[in-house]
């Protein structure tokens, strides 16, 4: 059985590496707990990656090894820990189907069933399967004994105790009857709205578009849906978010535009665009990759209640008074997905 101080400690230095490999550094040295080999390893699975996915540009994919590698502190993970009654318990089998619409979307899962002294029985998405791996690999290399406990499955996922699945609300259907007897998390689709007062700055509304372009828009936390007060020119958000503008490079996203465009064109759609955004007033939160809805509001303890009504679909609000501009993409690792606490779940099998 692998104590509590051990399991952080190897994750601790998780974070070193990623935090290394976020900056194309060469091999730092020894200090990190890999061979210099085994640290270029991670540099070829970025590299990879990349030609893998089209929509894991080297950018997005250095993004989220930072990102990581600033939340694997031994401060931070300490005071996410402190708050549950993480212990040295029997291990559980924990059936894990991960999602990959972004870099290592999947990792937070991971590391709650190891963490949490539990074994991960671990079906990866094939849109993220090599960063995944990279890491999988990191670990096993910087504990082995902990790395035991990580069971990749390519099969049928057979003879868990528990499972955390994160797919489509139509898959989630699929998983909720496969899984009905078994404890379980079954994730459904989610996005995120801002919510504007009409008074903010340029740099908030610069920070807005990190929350609306990182990973393309693709993640839960991005923002999909805008909330405006009446009377609200748009010109100020176009402004603000104009430093976006070379996503429009990006292939993928620009042919997501592209046929939106002309779709909407066709409908006789009542639009605007700026060339690389566009955006449509529109009751539904999800809107497609290169575009975005956005919807005016008199009041807003008004539209409080309208949050309230359709939180079930809302992963984040961004605001002045909810999450701040430009943290959408930044979670903390107790910002759960779905609000629900993967690690009081995982202590409670015991």
């Amino acid at each position: 059985m692998i104590q509590v101080k051990n399991r952080i400690q190897t994750v601790v230095r998780l974070g070193k590496v990623l935090s290394a490999l976020s900056e194309e550094k060469k091999w730092p040295g020894f200090e990190i707990g890999l061979n210099e080999v085994e640290f270029n390893k991670g540099l070829e699975s970025i590299n990879l990656a990349v030609h893998h996915n089209g929509w894991f540009t080297k950018e997005s994919v250095k993004t989220s090894l930072a990102s990581w590698g600033n939340s694997l502190s031994l401060e931070n993970i300490n005071s996410w820990l402190g708050k549950y009654n993480v212990g040295d318990f029997k291990a559980k089998k924990v059936g894990l189907i991960a999602a990959g619409n972004i870099p290592l979307v999947g990792l937070h899962d991971l590391l709650c069933v190891i963490l949490s002294g539990n074994i991960a029985l671990l079906k990866l998405s094939s849109k993220d399967t090599l960063l995944m791996m990279m890491c999988i690999d990191y670990l096993k290399t910087l504990d082995p004994e902990l790395g035991n406990n990580i069971q990749v499955i390519h099969g049928k996922l057979e003879g868990f105790d528990a499972v955390i699945a994160t797919g489509s609300n139509n898959s989630a259907r699929y998983f909720e009857y496969y899984f009905k007897d078994k404890p379980s998390i079954i994730r459904k689709n989610r996005t995120s709205v801002a919510v504007l007062d009409g008074n903010e700055s340029e740099d908030e509304m610069s920070a807005l578009g990190e929350d609306i372009f990182t990973y393309f828009g693709l993640g839960c936390r991005n923002v999909t849906k805008l909330y405006i007060p009446e009377g609200y020119d748009l010109d100020k958000f176009f402004k603000g978010i104009y430093s976006f503008k070379e996503i429009a490079n990006h292939n993928k996203y620009a042919n997501n535009y592209d046929y939106h465009r002309a779709i909407w064109l066709l409908n006789c759609e009542d639009i605007l665009e700026n060339g690389f955004l566009l955006i449509k007033q529109e009751e539904s939160l999800v809107s497609p990759v290169g575009t975005m809805y956005y919807e005016y509001y008199s009041e807003r303890k008004k539209l409080d209640l309208l949050l309230e009504d359709k939180k079930e679909e809302i992963q984040c609000v961004i605001s002045k008074t909810d999450i701040p501009f430009g943290k959408a993409q930044k979670p903390d690792l107790a910002d759960y997905p779905d609000g629900v606490d993967t690690l009081e779940f995982l202590i409670a099998l015991q």
